[in-house]
């Protein structure tokens, strides 16, 4: 955070918040081109979606191309791919991912979308996604849409795939120099770090509750463990739901969204930096599952049914059984979840599932066990069929902290999963690591 640069003040506190904040107007590529991003769709425009995809577009200063292809070619495109679609519409789409991968349509990105409703779209969808990543090194994204669809929901998917298409360079880092802070603000918690030569020397964690505020205190703690005075911190990035608000109000140097922090900040913190790895993040309020590959991620998928499948249900599992969140992890390891069935896809339903089994006589340490169990099986059915993990797998966000969620996790995909120390940090450890580009040799 350069000393030149005055502190803005922030406006009136904005209480609790929001699972999604709308973006000031964006700096970020504002000198370039539009980035062009290739639609690989079943029809969008029949699912009445297309506007809010170009709505959220534009606000990444991108653009959608629509690959032009032979027409004699959907006959044929079944046996390229293995996949002997009856649609129409989905010949389409195997047969524009192949003119991308081909070069018969120069996109920086593509973004790969059919609807949930379809069995069907969802098969040709994923294996679209991996054909395209296995063929190119163009960056894609994949998303099946609902027609309540909305551009809010599609920014900060968007806003990845622009950072990895056009900032590369960024993304590549490995070291960090100088420095440097990192705050996260995230819907429950908001963390700051402070590192310098790469080390982490001064983090702080607190609850969030008006955003600034939480900012603060979190940056303040930061920077009294470390030593280092505020005007001293060369480099300031932010990220997380709050980023645009405590963005402006620190004049940060790099605002940006959680996907390419948090996969940057996990493999920093494993260790991991070159070669492929899959960052699972279980937030407070929704999930992340990346594919990364030398540290720029590639594929990625972003929440899921539920809060069932966050933080936020571990939070009603321990007020229930009446013990701390810090103590939930502990208790689940003495527990045995095939004792209990449950089932959190939804939260409240979990909820009832935890009541109904305490009722029958469940020991709350396998109550606590079959909750993380409940969580990691969403994830699996959810997010990981939509990515292709391979190891190291890393586990990160405050949920890792809870002992039984890595232990079922492991269990679950049966290979070792990696827990890093400051695993719950990683989104502000990716801000400072970043924001270290903008500091000067």
């Amino acid at each position: 955070m350069s000393t030149e640069k005055p502190l803005k003040m922030a406006g009136a506190g904005t209480g609790a918040p929001r699972p999604v904040i709308e973006p000031p107007k964006q700096k970020a590529f504002k000198s370039e081109s539009k980035v062009k991003i290739a639609l690989v769709s079943c029809g969008t425009e029949y699912g009445g979606v297309q506007a809010a995809f170009e709505e959220a577009a534009a606000k990444v200063n991108a653009e959608f191309l629509f690959p032009e292809i032979d027409i004699k070619s959907l006959d044929t495109i079944g046996k390229d791919f293995g996949i002997e679609a009856a649609s129409g519409d989905l010949r389409l789409m195997m047969a524009r991912a192949q003119a991308v991968v081909r070069g018969e349509t120069i996109a920086d990105g593509v973004f790969v979308t059919t609807c949930f409703r379809c069995a069907e779209a969802a098969i040709v969808r994923n294996e679209v996604r991996r054909y395209i990543h296995k063929y190119s090194n163009i960056p894609v994204i994949s998303y099946s849409f609902t027609e309540q669809t909305d551009a809010a929901t599609l920014y900060t998917r968007f806003e990845a795939l622009t950072t990895i298409a056009k900032r590369r360079h960024l993304l590549a880092r490995e070291v960090q120099h100088g420095i440097t802070a990192g705050i996260d603000s995230g819907s429950t918690t908001t963390k700051a770090v402070v590192m310098k030569d790469n080390k982490i020397i001064g983090f702080g964690w607190v609850p969030s509750n008006e955003v600034v505020e939480s900012a603060e205190k979190a940056f303040s703690q930061a920077l009294e463990m470390s030593g280092i005075k505020r005007d001293d911190i060369q480099a300031l990035g932010v990220t997380g739901y709050g980023r645009y608000l405590v963005g402006e109000h620190y004049n940060a140097d790099l605002i940006q969204e959680e996907i390419t922090t948090n996969s940057k900040g996990a493999v920093y913190l494993a260790n991991v930096q070159r070669g492929p790895a899959t960052v699972i993040d279980i937030g407070g309020m929704d999930n992340k599952a990346i594919s990364v590959e030398d540290g720029i991620p590639g594929m990625f998928t972003m929440g899921g049914i539920c809060a069932g499948a966050s933080g936020r249900f571990f939070e009603t599992v321990a007020k229930r059984l009446n013990v701390d969140i810090t103590e939930l992890g502990d208790l689940a390891m003495k527990g045995m979840q095939e004792n209990v069935s449950m089932n959190s896809y939804c939260i409240v339903f979990g909820t009832q599932s935890l009541v109904n089994s305490l009722a029958k006589g469940a020991l709350p340490k396998d109550v606590a066990a079959a909750a993380c169990r409940s969580v990691v099986e969403q994830i699996y059915q959810q997010q990981l069929q939509e990515v292709d993990v391979k190891e190291p797998v890393i586990l990160v966000g405050g949920s890792s902290l809870i002992k039984g969620v890595p232990r079922e996790l492991s269990n679950l995909l049966n290979v070792k999963v990696v827990v890093p120390e400051n695993s719950h940090l990683i989104g502000a450890v990716g801000a400072a690591l970043l924001a270290s580009g903008f500091v000067e040799d």
